[in-house]
């Protein structure tokens, strides 16, 4: 950290935080962005529905926006941000776990997400690869393939029909989620998901591939991917050391993660601190995370100027 007091300091360097550090740069304010070198996607291969850079690799991306960024000015150092605390006269203090401190006039806070995933042996070696739970993300890659859903939640038959739009070959695995209603029976039915009872309890691999899935009653079911419903859960540290408090978020009935509240343009319930993507929006992709990112820096921008302002107009009763 080349100073000790920047007007934004930006706690995570991905698709958000880069592209809040391009536009305040671009804005002439002084940046820093605290990275942990933690992406979400980095399991997954390739970035897509990201117009301009379809199909570009996770890090790839991320280094062209650092490139990007730090070409405007922002400075970018790696670390892990513990807690941040609002200063008595004016601005923020950032600390990072091995004890180095920042001040900031404003913060933005993009630390994006964990997925946590069902307890079942093998799933998370293949997370990002054939364990998939987004079919805009990753639908087109395995399509016509041999696709199994696993249940764990109301929301089971909604992703089976969902994928069913990619495969004509899905099969909806029972697992642990709960029976679905004689409606839902009769969906799947009319579109060709087959359904199998018991629990799964392992991955078969081949070759370093998913070839397929195991169940209770040791039958193996051969399948080339297989759809879960991830936990969604925010990483809202540095915002809850703030005095934030992450909510529920629902959908269809059911709790899908944690999230931190924000106003459309990012601004939290504590004034000078912003939050955008995952953190924030548990549903969001890469590109509506870049742009919620851009959202949030020209809201802080505009804060400082007002602020700017006024102590101009201070200085010159003064």
């Amino acid at each position: 950290m080349q100073q000790q007091r920047y007007d934004v300091v930006i706690v995570g360097g991905g698709a958000a935080g880069l592209s809040g550090a391009l536009a305040l740069a671009r804005a002439r304010r002084s940046v820093l962005v605290i990275d942990a070198g933690e992406p979400r996607n980095a399991p997954a291969s390739h970035v897509h529905n990201y117009l301009g850079r379809e199909s570009t690799p996770p890090g790839e991306l991320l280094a062209i926006g650092r490139g990007e960024a730090a070409g405007y000015g922002a400075e970018i150092v790696e670390g892990r941000v513990a807690s941040a605390e609002k200063l008595p006269e004016q601005g923020f203090r950032v600390v990072t776990e091995d004890g180095r401190s920042v001040e900031a006039r404003r913060l933005l806070v993009t630390t994006g997400l964990v997925d946590e995933l069902p307890p079942v042996p093998g799933l998370a070696e293949r997370w990002g690869r054939e364990v998939l739970h987004c079919p805009y993300c990753h639908g087109h890659e395995v399509a016509d393939r041999p696709i199994g859903v696993l249940a764990t939640g109301p929301l089971a038959v909604h992703q089976a029909l969902m994928w069913r739009q990619w495969s004509d070959d899905v099969t909806l695995f029972l697992h642990t989620g709960p029976e679905p209603t004689e409606e839902e029976y009769e969906q799947l039915a009319a579109r060709g998901i087959a359904v199998v009872d018991g629990e799964v309890t392992g991955l078969e691999v081949a070759d370093d591939r998913f070839t397929g899935v195991t169940l209770a009653s040791g039958r193996v079911v051969p399948r080339e991917a297989l759809v879960v419903q991830a936990r969604f859960v925010a990483r809202s540290a540095v915002l809850e050391s703030l005095g934030l408090k992450p909510v529920a978020q629902e959908m269809g009935g059911a709790v899908i993660g944690t999230y931190i509240p924000t106003d459309p343009t990012g601004a939290t319930e504590v004034p000078g601190v912003w939050a955008a993507g995952n953190v924030t929006r548990l549903t969001e992709q890469v590109i509506g995370a870049a742009a919620a990112g851009l959202m949030a820096a020209g809201a802080v921008n505009g804060d400082l100027i007002t602020e700017d302002t006024r102590l101009a107009v201070a200085a010159r009763r003064a």
